[in-house]
């Protein structure tokens, strides 16, 4: 009986078959063995990522106003920046922040989180021809969709560069 299992295992696909009374092999790693794997596969904080994101919205909000030759431009793509920087952060705030640290939250703060940044970006953008006049929304919704984008962007440069550090 135990052979036949061995044997779809194998056929299946699987390197290797653990039976139920098979220890897995699992050892506990030192502290200097655990330090040595961080340090060669290390992470992307969410600030780090709220930071690309902003240089990143700032630098083609720079270009975009340059281009255009108009402040009202640039200063759309500049609030189409913090539209896309800082309900992020205040997300990662609460979701990340002193609260978080000390084991309050879980997904049903994240959610709660979600749902705040969500109507700030809202009101923000219902706001912006209140606060931004004149208004430029292809400058604003421009930079703001590509700043949205550059988080994807940064995390894969940040992989890549971590893959290469191996």
């Amino acid at each position: 009986m135990r052979r036949q299992e061995e044997q779809k295992a194998q056929d299946s696909g699987y390197d290797s078959f653990w039976g139920e009374d098979a220890d897995l092999p699992i050892s506990s790693l030192t502290r200097t063995e655990a330090q040595a794997l961080v340090a060669k596969h290390p992470s992307m904080t969410v600030w780090q990522a709220l930071a690309s994101q902003a240089l990143f919205g700032v630098l083609v909000a720079l270009i975009w106003g340059l281009l255009s030759r108009s402040p009202a431009s640039l200063m759309s793509a500049l609030y189409g920046v913090a539209v896309a920087v800082v309900p992020s952060g205040l997300m990662a705030y609460g979701v990340f922040g002193r609260r978080a640290a000390r084991g309050a939250g879980g997904v049903g703060g994240l959610l709660v989180w979600e749902i705040l940044k969500l109507l700030m970006v809202g009101a923000m953008l219902a706001m912006a021809p209140v606060w931004i006049v004149p208004l430029d929304w292809v400058a604003l919704l421009v930079t703001l969709v590509l700043s949205l984008k550059m988080v994807g962007v940064a995390l894969l440069i940040w992989q890549r560069r971590a893959k290469n550090n191996v």
